[in-house]
């Protein structure tokens, strides 16, 4: 049962692993968003349609979502630090292509392999840190500093964004990742002990790794494509039925598999099912929100780059520091309490944003949501961070950060899809009646609407199924709770 227990002496460098740690992944989550500031600049260049600009972003997030699992599993069994160093290269070999790329085909392909990297290196990242640091108010206090990174990523995206595509170009978006992966996985080899997990079954389950990443392709693909040839079309209904069959395969796979990517007893902890479920749905309303509000501030507001770039830095610079606030928060009153309050704000924040008329003013309509919104974001991902290594034992916990971080970007994979179709639908319903700015606020209200009643639905979702606890306690009791499925 050693490999259950934390660590006896804590790692001197430990601080500077989290540090390292952080940096890596906010390049991760930044890559998410932050060529949404970027599109424009994108699609004249590359002469790609208002259509195909979301399969840049979700040539990424697919790919990252969907191979999470798998690289989750790679850490535990291959080694954490090997996994995380192989991840930062290809992520910046893939960065470096995307930046050359020469038109909308290569640049997509590029993107889908940067995810494919970052799905190597985000659970590995997150799983070195639960090795690293105890439970208890020192791991949550870590885990606070991870939720901030994770959600100040896809604000600070766009502001950093628009930052680089006005001064340089679009293409040093991709380029700036190159020196820092470079450097982050020499200084990983200085600062960071190896570390694996001592299991008698070495299977990494390449089946359900292919079914879960090709079924979740396929429906996020038949959603994108579904506003164009009909959601009744023989083309969607097919796309659909396809995964359909793959992700009922991947659960006939993993329930028969020896050693599965997703072994389902860890989701009898009601902690990490229910912060999964909940990360699920407010990382779609989230990748929306970046998606939706860069393309307003410039094809609706008429900012340039640089300036919708800058009218972001209330909403990242908040979410950071209302993070490091709310970190010793969720230590003293426990998990679920934080999450429902975190939620709540989230929507009101993004029920306000979807009022933004298209003559918007900075101050009195886009100032006050993105206060309110990096508040909800902040408590909301700092919370459900903490309850998803949850009582996890040390030979799981590249699962457990796989599976957040999964739900997080097949959450806004799956929502920008939705959202983007509802956006477009609106539009074009409208777009005979008002001036073509107008139709494009319209359609992209509609969205914002939707991505709020989203968030509503994980505070109902929450305030029912979640199990609220507070961590420095918890974590024997539901360490108890997991022990007798794993023997």
């Amino acid at each position: 049962m050693s490999s259950n227990e934390p660590t006896a002496a804590p790692d001197p460098r430990r601080w500077l692993v989290l540090a390292l740690l952080a940096v890596a992944q906010f390049v991760v989550v930044l890559d998410a968003s932050i060529m949404n500031i970027a599109l424009p600049s994108i699609g004249t260049d590359l002469q790609v349609s208002q259509e195909s600009l979301s399969w840049i972003i979700n040539g990424y997030v697919l790919t990252f979502g969907g191979f999470l699992l798998l690289g989750g599993r790679l850490a535990d069994l291959l080694g954490r630090r090997r996994v995380f160093v192989i991840g930062l290269v290809l992520f910046a070999a893939a960065s470096l292509a995307g930046g050359l790329a020469s038109s909308s085909s290569q640049l997509i392909a590029a993107r889908a392999v940067q995810g494919l990297g970052g799905a190597l290196l985000a659970p590995a990242a997150l799983s070195i840190l639960t090795t690293v640091f105890a439970p208890g108010a020192e791991r949550n206090k870590a885990l606070g500093v991870w939720g901030a990174v994770a959600g100040s990523g896809g604000a600070a995206g766009v502001l950093l964004g628009g930052v680089i595509t006005e001064a340089l170009g679009w293409e040093w978006v991709l380029f700036i990742n190159v020196p820092i992966g470079i450097a982050a996985a020499l200084l990983s080899y200085r600062l960071i002990r190896e570390s694996r997990a001592e299991v008698a079954q070495r299977s990494f389950d390449l089946p359900g790794a292919a079914t879960v990443t090709g079924g979740l392709t396929a429906a996020v693909y038949g959603i994108v494509e579904a506003e164009k040839v009909g959601w009744t079309s023989t083309r969607t209904l097919a796309v659909f039925a396809a995964a359909a069959v793959l992700l009922g395969a991947f659960v006939v796979i993993e329930r028969r598999a020896i050693a599965p990517l997703v072994p389902f007893r860890i989701f009898r902890l009601r902690t990490v099912a229910g912060a999964n479920l909940t990360m699920l749905l407010v990382g779609a309303s989230m990748f929306a929100l970046f998606y939706f509000l860069s393309l307003s501030m410039q094809q609706v507001l008429g900012y340039s780059a640089l300036e919708a770039g800058l009218a972001q830095l209330p909403l990242a610079g908040t979410l950071v520091l209302a993070a490091g606030a709310i970190a010793p928060l969720v230590t003293r009153v426990g998990s679920k309490p934080v999450t429902l309050a975190g939620l709540v704000t989230f929507a009101v924040g993004l029920a306000w944003f979807s009022r933004m008329p298209a003559d918007a003013d900075f101050v009195a309509d886009l100032l006050g949501p993105s206060v309110v919104v990096a508040v909800g974001l902040a408590a909301t991902f700092v919370s459900l961070t903490v309850s998803a290594v949850e009582g996890i034992a040390e030979d799981e916990s590249g699962l457990a950060s796989g599976l957040i971080n999964t739900s997080q970007q097949i959450g806004g994979a799956l929502g920008l899809a939705v959202l983007t179709a509802v956006a477009s639908g609106r539009t074009e319903s409208v777009a005979g009646e008002v001036g073509p700015a107008v139709a494009l606020n319209e359609g992209f209200q509609a969205a914002l609407l939707v991505a709020a009643a989203i968030v509503v639905a994980a505070v109902v979702l929450t305030a029912v199924f979640a199990r609220g606890s507070r961590p420095a306690a918890a974590v024997p009791a539901a360490q108890r709770e997991l022990e007798p499925a794993s023997s």
